[in-house]
């Protein structure tokens, strides 16, 4: 007698209509979407909020909703449920992490910060819920010179993990930071030569930058600033051509904003599509429902690890008004 084949595992039915069937899940679980600018399109036109680092750790603090589902990378999620302990938080691919978090172990920059006891540490938000735990001030690209600018000038500061940031904001505060060596993967890649290139093909264009790029790419931006603060800058600038030295998502935003204007993403030192963040984009629109509808995967964080990385980020929204 032949053995019965094993059972072939089933695939999940996914509706034809997604934004339906997504908003229904919604309504049935008084779910928000929240969105970061680097998310694929199709999520972004079904969030409920779109935004940066900052933009999104604000909303998340301020939801009533019973169940987040957060469209971005774990560190982002893990802060929603840092924020919001009692409250089911989702995230559509848990394997959706950061190079610039994992750049900075917990246990190697606990040894760091032990040889410098005198100085407060101020992280910036994209690291691990461990490292928020270690932190006094958790910071984003939006607010992080604002913050720096608080702290009495005598005060050392250890400013981690991303040493692109650190650089920049120690030159607009005029501040000496002690830096911890991370960066990120995705504003490493932009080519100089190549953003010289398209300067010369497109000679009334303004260059936008993210502060995570390198000071090269940084040198030939006309406007540098987090992801809200380019798509605010895009709007209002009378420039009819941009060269976008971030993460491309946020051109969707961009396009739709201002619809008669051109944006051009900044070129990677090679040709493949290395511009683009691929931990952002293993979240998909499938994934999105899959992980509303079956109420998984769930972030979950150590109750300690939870309340010490709460009272940085507290103080960070504390000195961002």
């Amino acid at each position: 007698m032949f053995a019965a084949a094993a059972a072939r595992p089933t695939t999940p039915a996914i509706p034809q209509d997604l934004f339906g069937a997504i908003a229904d899940l919604k309504q049935d679980l008084n779910a928000i979407i929240l969105a970061h600018y680097y998310q694929e399109n199709d999520i972004q036109d079904i969030a409920d909020y779109i935004g940066d680092s900052l933009g999104l750790a604000r909303q998340a603090a301020q939801t009533d909703a019973e169940v987040i589902v957060f469209a971005g990378v774990h560190f982002m999620a893990e802060t929603a449920k840092i924020l919001n302990p009692n409250k089911l938080v989702l995230l559509p691919d848990l394997d959706a992490g950061c190079s610039l978090a994992d750049s900075c172990p917990p246990a190697e920059f606990a040894q760091f910060k032990a040889k410098h006891p005198d100085h407060i540490v101020i992280s910036y938000i994209n690291c691990t819920a461990e490292i928020k735990a270690m932190s006094d001030i958790i910071c984003t690209s939006s607010n992080a010179v604002k913050i720096v600018n608080q702290i009495p000038a005598d005060q050392p500061i250890i400013f981690a993990p991303d040493k692109n940031l650190g650089r920049y904001v120690s030159e607009q505060t005029g501040r000496d930071l002690l830096l911890w060596q991370g960066s990120c993967i995705v504003h490493e890649t932009f080519s100089e030569k190549r953003i010289i290139e398209l300067k010369l093909e497109h000679p009334d264009a303004e260059v936008l930058a993210h502060p995570e790029c390198e000071t090269p790419v940084l040198n030939h931006a006309d406007f540098i600033g987090s992801t809200t603060a380019l798509l605010k800058r895009s709007q209002e600038s009378a420039s009819q051509t941009f060269i976008v030295a971030t993460e491309p998502g946020i051109i969707h935003q961009m396009e739709k904003a201002s619809p008669g204007k051109t944006f051009i993403p900044a070129p990677s030192t090679s040709n493949c599509a290395c511009n683009e963040c691929p931990h952002m984009r293993l979240n998909t629109l499938e994934k999105l429902y899959l992980a509303m509808k079956h109420k998984a995967p769930e972030i979950t964080l150590s109750p300690d690890i939870a309340t010490a990385a709460l009272k940085p980020i507290q103080k960070m929204l504390e000195m961002s008004v």
